[in-house]
Formats: structure tokens, C-alpha cells, sequence
């Protein structure tokens, strides 16, 4: 990930110093870089001298202090809170009193990451998506004690960066990871209930324009990741039921089945390339997942993590949903929604499937998200 953001900064004209602990880390990074540059010479999507220019302009080195000129500086460490506080105590010492200190943390509270700083109010998340050269979305996480206008100035920067930003309030998972928690759970959960396989829910969804299924998805994120996310997520929720992680999942993990990378997960995979059916499509299985999204969706615009077009763009351009949730939303109409959900909730009596108060208020006002 710092790579990759140090490459989107650098093809913005920034003057990059990527900084990493170890010397072998970034002679991969300058390879990895370099292998890119000539793919996009060779695509005639880049000059050589562009390709040449950018590349002078990213310096790599072991030393912190290296930083100490830099206006920006972006972490991208390992996901501990206690690891990535010392990493800012360091960088405080070390970059000027107006230097901005960024997160690129996607589980994290970027309050409390603040709280460890001398100047909290200068912390903000950019949360940018995996390959970062590749994908549009910047999540801009304000702290609580982060300057109002930082996180404007952040906004703009992304979009000079062209970039994607999406405002998003410091809550659990943000935007896209705590959106798209029903992708994965209620396709499992189908699964469970015996509705229709991992083939037919995977060919379901792809069959409403989503790029891979959940457990398509799941097998190319790891399930060692996945399944962290989510009890990451539920744990920040207070045990909230809608973010419950899967039995099925963390006995993937038990048995080091993480999908892909091991060869198996839900899928058995043969020098990378899956074994088995495509699937069938099952009616009622999509309409199920979609009609979780979109309630999530609607209870993030609820609780103000996020505005209706943030979110539906975040989800757009961060997961490559192939339209925002609350645009369809819109085109199922709040009572045809909400008869899913109340159907779900009395059938199985748990809190998972309430229906957000949002989109009660909008049917019975007769409004739209947009």
C-alpha cells in the first residue's frame, strides 16, 4: 500500500520519500515500480521521459528523519493501534508543527490514533483502496479532533491526486467496510440455511452486474482478512448481530483454508484458477443480499457516517458495486424494501434484519435518496 500511494502521489508531481524500516522492502518496491512504468510506456499510456520523471521524484530510505521536510506524511503500517500511535509520537518529533499526519488505516479509530499526538487536531484518515494506483476511492476520515478545514483541504488534495474522495465519520469499518458487511454475512448465511451453493449465490449476484460473488470475493480477499474485518467491525459494534462474523468462515481459518493464496477456501483452486461450476441463478437469493445493503446503506446515511452521495460513491468506486445502493434503493421503491425486510425479521425474529428508521420515514413521507 505505501508504494502504491507513493506512486498516485508522485504521478500527481508530488516529491515522495517512502520510508520503510527495511532495505530489502523497498528495493522490492523500486523493481515493482519500474516493471509498471515500462508496462505503461510500452501501452503507450505514459512517455518515457513522464515515466523517467516520476520516478526520480519518489526517494527511498530507511531513516525517519528523511521526513522531516514533508508537508504530508501517510502511514500505512501494520494494523495495531499501540504500533501505529508510537510510529506518530516518532513522526511528531521529527516533521514540522504543520505537517499533516494521515492514516491510511482502514479498522482503526483515527481519534484515537489522534489522541496519542501532541497536535491531534492536525490527524486524518486517507484511506485509500488496494492497488491504490488503481483505485479511485480515498475514504477522508476526519478524527473528532481534527480541524474542520483539514479535512476539506484533504478532499481537494484527493481530487488533484485524482482520486475519488468520500467524506466518511470515524465509526467502525467507515464507509465501505461497514456497507458491505451483508455482502458477505447474508451470502454465508444463505449458504447455511442450504438456499442455493456458493456457485449459484456467486452466478446470482454476478447476474445483477456485481464483478464476483461473496464467495468469489472472499476466496480472492483471504479469509484470514475477511474474517478479521468482520469480527473487527462486530467487536466495535458492541456485539451488534448485524456484524456477527460466520462459524463457516473461522473454521476456514482453522483449517488454513484462506481461499486463493493456500488453494481452497470456498472454492478448490488449481495453479490459481478455480475448480468447478459456474453456478446457477437461484431467484430470491440476490433480492435477499441487495435488500441488506441497501439497508445498511440507508442506516449509515442515518447515524450520518456518510452522505447519500458519499456513500453511494464509496461503494462504487471502492468495492465496484455496479451502481450505489441508495440510487436502487430509489428504483425498488422504500415499501417494496421494507416488505423484504420485515418478511426476513419475522420469519427469523433477530435483530439483523430491522429495518433502518430512516427508510421508514422516507415511505412514509414519500421521499427518495436522490
Amino acid at each position: 500500500m505505501g508504494s502504491g500511494i507513493a506512486q498516485v502521489a508522485a504521478q500527481a508531481g508530488c516529491d515522495v520519500v517512502l520510508v520503510d524500516a527495511s532495505q530489502a522492502a523497498l528495493d522490492r518496491s523500486d523493481t515493482a515500480l519500474s516493471k509498471v512504468l515500462a508496462r505503461l510506456v510500452e501501452k503507450n499510456r505514459m512517455s518515457l521521459e513522464d515515466s523517467q520523471s516520476l520516478a526520480k521524484r519518489i526517494q527511498r530510505m530507511t531513516d525517519l528523519d528523511a521526513l522531516g521536510d514533508c508537508d504530508v506524511v501517510i502511514e500505512a503500517i501494520v494494523e495495531d493501534l499501540e504500533v501505529k500511535s508510537t510510529l506518530f509520537q516518532s513522526l511528531e518529533e521529527r516533521v514540522s508543527s504543520e505537517a499533516v499526519l494521515a492514516t491510511n488505516t482502514s479498522s482503526l479509530s483515527v481519534t484515537a490514533l489522534a489522541q496519542a499526538c501532541k497536535r491531534p487536531e492536525r490527524v486524518l484518515g486517507l484511506h485509500f483502496f488496494n492497488p491504490a494506483p488503481l483505485m479511485a476511492l480515498v475514504e477522508v476520515v476526519p478524527a473528532l479532533q481534527t480541524l474542520p478545514e483539514l479535512s476539506q483541504h484533504g478532499i481537494r488534495e484527493m481530487v488533484a491526486w485524482g482520486k475519488a474522495p468520500a467524506l466518511a465519520k470515524d465509526t467502525p469499518g467507515f464507509i465501505v467496510n461497514r456497507v458491505a458487511r451483508p455482502f458477505y454475512s447474508e451470502g454465508i448465511r444463505l449458504l447455511e440455511e442450504g438456499v442455493a451453493t456458493a456457485a449459484d449465490i456467486d452466478a446470482s449476484m454476478r447476474s445483477q452486474g456485481f464483478r464476483m460473488g461473496p464467495f468469489e470475493l472472499m476466496d480472492l480477499i483471504g479469509h484470514d482478512v475477511n474474517y478479521a474485518v468482520t469480527s473487527t467491525v462486530h467487536s466495535a459494534f458492541y456485539g451488534d448481530s448485524r456484524y456477527r462474523p460466520s462459524h463457516t468462515q473461522r473454521q476456514l481459518v482453522a483449517a488454513d483454508w484462506l481461499g486463493r493464496k493456500r488453494g481452497r477456501g470456498f472454492y478448490q483452486y488449481v495453479e490459481g484458477n478455480r475448480v468447478g461450476s459456474e453456478g446457477q441463478v437461484v431467484v430470491g437469493v440476490a433480492e435477499r443480499i441487495l435488500a441488506m445493503l441497501m439497508n445498511e446503506a440507508a442506516d449509515a446515511v442515518f447515524w450520518q457516517v456518510g452522505s447519500a452521495t458519499d456513500i453511494d460513491l464509496a461503494m462504487q468506486k471502492g468495492v465496484n458495486y455496479p451502481k450505489g445502493l441508495l440510487a436502487w434503493a430509489d428504483e425498488w421503491g422504500t415499501e417494496e424494501l421494507i416488505n423484504i425486510l420485515d418478511s426476513l425479521h419475522q420469519r427469523y425474529g433477530e435483530e439483523r434484519y430491522r429495518v433502518s428508521p430512516l427508510l421508514r420515514d422516507m415511505a412514509r413521507l414519500g421521499k427518495t435518496f436522490f
